[in-house]
């Protein structure tokens, strides 16, 4: 029951949070002088008809109402430029898939890379493979992607000719893009792991197991892992909302069609709608994340209250 109210008084705050979200984004917007139709290469009565055609000309506060009036409806209205006249969540259920797509890849690959290799460094503390380890998860941390995708692409493509670069066209034109996007988090979460474990691996009940006997890898995998897991949960949250949505930098070396490099453009071209309609989305799944974390947190150590 407690767990019921907490969830409830969640979601409550999940929807405040995203209608702060989408009143920020609006009212920013609207600080930028011109409109959607400055640069196009109209005269100033067809740019005005096109305002008023889509309301631009009305009061700010008119145009809010409006904006808030659609959202209650589900209804992020169309895209100005980009696809003109296309309804916004038609160009996210399009593009959406894409990047939900190569975002499950990448995470799957960090967790999967990630975890092992600190847990093999924290069990190997101070020898040569927590060295190398070390050395990595540093640098993946601190080269940005753009990096790590443009020597990627020379390594692979330009020097071996092994990989493609371009587009999805097939299945391993997924590798560079899965890579480059999951490199960063894979690293983070060895550097979490890693920490964590060495906190674990000291406390009272680990001594107790291996005083009974238990083997290493029981006593690591079987009591330490799991409740060194907390940390990783925490960066899964956000982590999970911004791979899923797609990285921009990724999409965009990459060509990739998909939600992260239309919000580039987007940015560019000033499609109000587009640029709005995203903002919300992408603020509801990082919320939603946010709240399922809480909630495994519970489920993988009870001993965490939660608050009400």
């Amino acid at each position: 029951m407690d767990t019921a109210k907490y969830i409830f008084k969640r979601i409550l705050m999940a929807i405040f949070t995203i209608f702060i979200a989408a009143t920020i984004t609006f009212f920013l917007m609207k600080l930028v002088p011109g409109s959607p139709f400055a640069s196009e290469k109209t005269n100033e009565i067809a740019q005005q008809a096109l305002n008023e055609k889509y309301r631009l000309d009305k009061p700010v506060l008119v145009q809010y109402k409006i904006y808030l009036e659609q959202l209650l409806h589900g209804d992020l209205g169309i895209s100005y430029k980009l696809q003109k006249n296309v309804p916004v969540t038609t160009i996210i259920k399009q593009s959406f898939p894409i990047s939900a797509k190569i975002g499950v890849m990448a995470i799957v690959f960090a967790v999967l890379v990630g975890i092992p290799l600190r847990c093999i460094s924290a069990l190997k503390r101070g020898k040569l493979s927590d060295s190398i380890i070390r050395v990595v998860s540093t640098l993946g941390i601190s080269v940005p992607s753009f990096v790590i995708a443009t020597a990627s692409m020379l390594l692979f493509a330009i020097e071996l000719k092994i990989l493609p670069t371009y587009g999805l066209s097939g299945p391993s034109s997924y590798i560079l893009p899965v890579f480059t996007l999951g490199f960063y988090p894979m690293c983070y979460i060895a550097r979490l792991m890693r920490s964590s474990m060495l906190d674990v691996l000291g406390q009272d009940y680990i001594r107790t197991a291996r005083a009974k006997g238990m083997s290493e890898g029981v006593v690591t995998f079987k009591h330490a892992l799991k409740n060194s897991l907390i940390p990783v949960i925490t960066y899964l949250g956000p982590l999970v909302a911004f791979t899923l949505t797609g990285g921009f930098v990724v999409e965009k070396v990459f060509n990739i069609p998909g939600l992260g490099r239309y919000f580039i453009k987007a940015i560019d071209a000033r499609d109000y709608n587009l640029i709005m309609g995203m903002t919300v989305f992408l603020a509801s799944i990082i919320i939603l994340m946010n709240l399922v974390c809480d909630i495994l947190y519970k489920l993988v150590d009870p001993r965490i209250k939660l608050d009400k």
